[in-house]
């Protein structure tokens, strides 16, 4: 994991001219022995354009001027991600509608098909 601080875009004169408040915080993910593949799968999918080419996580701060709370924040988002990618998610149990909520859906489409069905011409030899 390493850091680096860049000076941060945005209003703010002098303050923003000087002092390199923003933190860029980079994880290189797809390197870390720690994780295992599909937590590593996972948290690219969770990362979206966060992730790199290389297999990096790009975290970006610049919401406050205190460049220690940028780092909290950049800090505190990347474990909040990583938490994230940990948890497995629950297999879903594939179900099949009841007969009575088929007979439902059925009756609620022939009950639509005659209202459309009225909104047809009407021939004047009926």
């Amino acid at each position: 994991m390493t850091e680096q601080f860049v000076r941060a875009s945005g209003p703010g004169g002098q303050n923003v001219n000087k002092v390199a408040s923003a933190v860029e915080l980079r994880f290189e993910a797809e390197r870390s022995p720690n994780l295992p593949g599909p937590v590593k799968s996972r948290l690219r999918r969770l990362a979206g354009r966060r992730w790199t080419k290389d297999g990096a996580v790009v975290i970006q701060v610049d919401e406050t001027r205190s460049q220690a709370r940028n780092r909290d924040i950049a800090r505190t988002r990347l474990s909040e991600l990583v938490a994230k990618a940990l948890e497995k998610p629950k297999r879903r149990i594939p179900t099949k509608p009841s007969a009575g909520q088929k007979r439902k859906r059925i009756e609620a489409k022939k009950a639509r098909g005659q209202v459309k069905a009225m909104r047809g011409r009407i021939d004047p030899a009926d």
